[in-house]
């Protein structure tokens, strides 16, 4: 019977390309997660500080030693153990040194390291000098005791320590930020001296909770000395979930009637800020300041000096404004998620993450213990064989002279071990003299001792954690240092409504015929005696303040609004208002309103209708506009303001020489629409253009309505309107001779 016969092998694998892609996809983001953009809860490190810090320690760069190039470092690390780009690895190193960016630096440089200003103005790592400073001695002085696992390197060529032996949670001392496939993270750096009191805390307490853990760690503190505004209670929230954020805010002071700016956020520059504030002086949204200066020195890092236009200025209100518009107030994300000792990412809160970390620091105490304690036996070892060797001094010469193998003779005659007979024979002449026995003597009984208070604290879980507890305070006690981020307890800034930045200053609107809008100061302006462009005339001016809206009325009803400072001064033409809105193509402008919000106005077709309506509804952000009277064929009369809704008098004029008057309260109040009959036209001389509504008017209780008929003009009292007075929508009386032809009317 034959077999089958095999299928052939070409060198390569087919799989469904789903499947190549689904597993390429996860191996990457693994990759990504656990080697390159997490960090290791034990040490706090990323892969690439971790290689950094350690090949700097194996040039011998230690605290003490003199710093070597940049370039030198960066070529150890990524041609031993970091295959990446040399700019990157460069950059890791500058960032473990700027006191601006780690609360406690692992490196001390020599040369530009950047600024706070400009974090990443350092120069080429070719012109820079680095060493390790003296902290760096908690996450390499146990390194050589047996308390991590040493894997091969990329090649294969050398061994690089998997972690190292932090004595200190230097992740919550430092912080870190990541981005890597699917997660991140973002740890705040910490108080040295808080972080080792909650460890303490949680060894005498085991069962100690967050909100316990919080009375010691009360929150982040950064390098810099802004304020740190988050309440407690949402601080704790942050440490009991492992996530949320935080708000930090630049400290200020007054000083010769300047405000100071001395301390900034977190990883904010000056130049930023200064930026920002500038921008908005430059569009006119900052009329409280005048100027803004960057006075920092060598002496003064952050020194921001905002000048105000007058001593009474509020600067609590302009400070606010700023922190709300600005970097002067910044929020930060902050997420716990970390690779745990058993090596996977999870977000995990205060006491989970210190718990862990002291279970880390616990495990690396017993190996450190462990391998000092086999250390401390081997010796004792040798010299038990060595105290063998002197005692019988002269066999032992003997034997080594005459004999051709003396290890194996020694090792029957005196029951040795290999390797006490080896050291036997390495031993130098000199260390045979008389006085040797009474050293070896006491080194025996100092390992002895040694070799029992290991064996003790091995065999006792209180004097393990006695001993962690005493390191930890020892350690805190070197490198420990005030907190630098006062918590402050402060509501989040809100920022400045346009209006409340303007000063409320007297202004007068003037809009021209062909649509050009300007605003000149004070109420004292002669608005048909401004220079207009050739052909273009007075339309209608108003008075109001620089803080009011301004609301403009096209010919097909729509109304426009914008700020009343935010117009063009009158020493111009102004500006077309086409350019600031976008009306409908052949619409004009009728005429304009400025007021408050609660003000009514009169609005009107020529063809009769009209209502009254709040000056709000005129308003909106829209550049379109907003559609306000609907007119239909009709023209759009100008917007005519009602002093008193309750007791003013609509005056209707047609172009005929009517004229009635009736009180406003018959009008209904509307927000937008076509409104009710004002005056009776006749419909057919309505539909032929032969009568129209060419004037409305609103007269207060006592006031004179006064109509303009070419040179002509009629005052009427407001005893005189009574015998125009009538129902609306009738007909109204004839105005005298001569006044058929009404050009305006103004109300007083």
């Amino acid at each position: 019977m034959t077999e089958p016969a095999r299928p052939a092998f070409h060198g390569f694998e087919q799989i469904p390309l789903r499947e190549y892609a689904e597993r390429a996809y996860l191996d990457y983001s693994m990759y990504v997660v656990l080697d390159r953009a997490l960090p290791f809860l034990g040490d706090g490190l990323k892969p690439v500080q971790r290689r950094i810090v350690y090949a700097m320690s194996e040039l011998g760069l230690g605290a003490a030693a003199k710093p070597k190039k940049s370039a030198r470092t960066v070529g150890d690390v990524i041609g031993k153990f970091h295959p990446h780009g040399d700019s990157a690895c460069y950059e890791a190193l500058v960032l473990m040194a700027q006191p601006f960016s780690y609360r406690y630096p692992l490196i001390e440089g020599q040369g530009n390291f950047g600024s706070p200003d400009d974090p990443k103005s350092f120069a080429a790592m070719r012109y820079t000098e680095a060493k390790l400073t003296p902290i760096a001695e908690v996450l390499l002085g146990e390194l050589g005791h047996g308390t991590v696992d040493w894997n091969p390197n990329f090649d294969g060529t050398l061994q690089e320590p998997g972690w190292l032996p932090a004595r200190l949670p230097h992740l919550l001392l430092n912080g870190t930020t990541g981005i890597a496939v699917g997660m991140a993270t973002d740890i705040p750096p910490h108080n040295l001296n808080e972080v080792v009191s909650a460890c303490v805390r949680l060894l005498e307490d085991p069962d100690a909770s967050v909100a316990d853990l919080c009375e010691h760690v009360r929150g982040p503190d950064y390098p810099t000395g802004a304020e740190i505004i988050t309440p407690a209670a949402e601080l704790r929230a942050i440490y009991e979930t492992g996530g949320g954020s935080l708000r930090a805010r630049a400290s200020w002071v007054r000083e010769h009637g300047n405000i100071v700016v001395t301390q900034l956020p977190y990883q904010v520059s000056p130049s930023k800020v200064i930026e920002q504030i500038a921008q908005q002086m430059r569009a006119r949204k900052l009329p409280w300041l005048e100027d803004v200066r960057d006075e920092s020195d060598h002496e003064n890092p952050v020194r921001v000096v905002l000048v105000p236009r007058s001593n009474r200025v509020d600067v609590e209100a302009l400070m606010g404004h700023l922190f709300a518009t600005t970097d002067l107030e910044k929020s930060f994300r902050v997420n716990f998620n970390v690779i745990g000792l058993d090596g996977r990412p999870q977000v995990k809160n205060l006491r989970d993450f210190l718990s862990e970390w002291l279970q880390f620091r616990t495990d690396t105490v017993i190996r450190r213990l462990r391998h000092r304690l086999e250390r401390v036996e081997r010796r004792l070892h040798l010299l038990e064989g060595l105290l063998v060797a002197f005692l019988n001094l002269d066999e032992v010469i003997r034997i080594i002279r005459s004999e051709d193998e003396p290890r194996p003779v020694l090792m029957r005659r005196f029951g040795l071990s290999e390797e006490q007979a080896e050291y036997i024979l390495e031993t130098k002449l000199r260390q045979l003299a008389r006085l040797e026995e009474m050293k070896i003597r006491g080194e025996q009984d100092e390992l002895g001792k040694e070799r029992e208070q290991i064996t003790a604290t091995l065999g006792s879980k209180a004097r393990l954690r006695k001993l962690v507890k005493d390191e930890l305070l020892a350690d805190a006690k070197k490198f420990g240092d005030a907190r630098r981020s006062p918590l402050v307890e402060r509501e989040a800034a809100q920022a400045m409504s346009e209006t409340e930045l303007v000063p409320s200053e007297p202004v007068t609107v003037v809009l021209s015929r062909k649509g050009w809008v300007r605003a000149a100061k004070g109420h004292d302006v002669d608005a048909a005696g401004l220079s207009y462009r050739e052909g273009d005339g007075l339309l209608q001016a108003a008075r109001g303040r620089s803080t009011q809206q301004v609301a403009f009325l096209d010919s097909t009803g729509r109304s426009y609004s914008t700020l009343a400072h935010s117009l063009p001064s009158a020493r111009g033409n102004g500006e077309p208002l086409s350019g600031r809105f976008s009306p409908p193509a052949g619409a004009g402008f009728v005429g304009l309103a400025v007021a408050d919000s609660d003000q009514r106005y009169l609005l009107a077709s020529s063809h009769g209708y009209g209502f009254v309506t709040r000056f709000e509804n005129f308003t909106g952000r829209n550049k379109a506009g907003k559609q306000l009277l609907n007119v239909g064929e009709a023209e759009v009369l100008a917007p005519v303001p009602v002093t008193d809704p309750a007791g003013d008098r609509v005056v209707a004029i047609t172009s005929t020489g009517h004229l009635l008057a009736f009180p406003v309260t018959e009008l209904p109040e509307l927000d937008k629409g076509k409104g009710n009959k004002l005056i009776q036209i006749p419909p057919a001389k309505l539909k032929a253009g032969q009568e129209k509504v060419v004037a409305v008017a609103s007269v207060r209780e006592g006031g004179e309505l006064t109509i303009y008929s070419g040179r002509q003009k009629l005052v009427l009292s407001w005893r005189d309107l009574q015998a125009y007075e009538g129902a609306r929508a009738s007909r109204g009386h004839m105005l005298p001779r001569g006044f058929t032809k009404v050009d305006r009317v103004d109300s007083t």
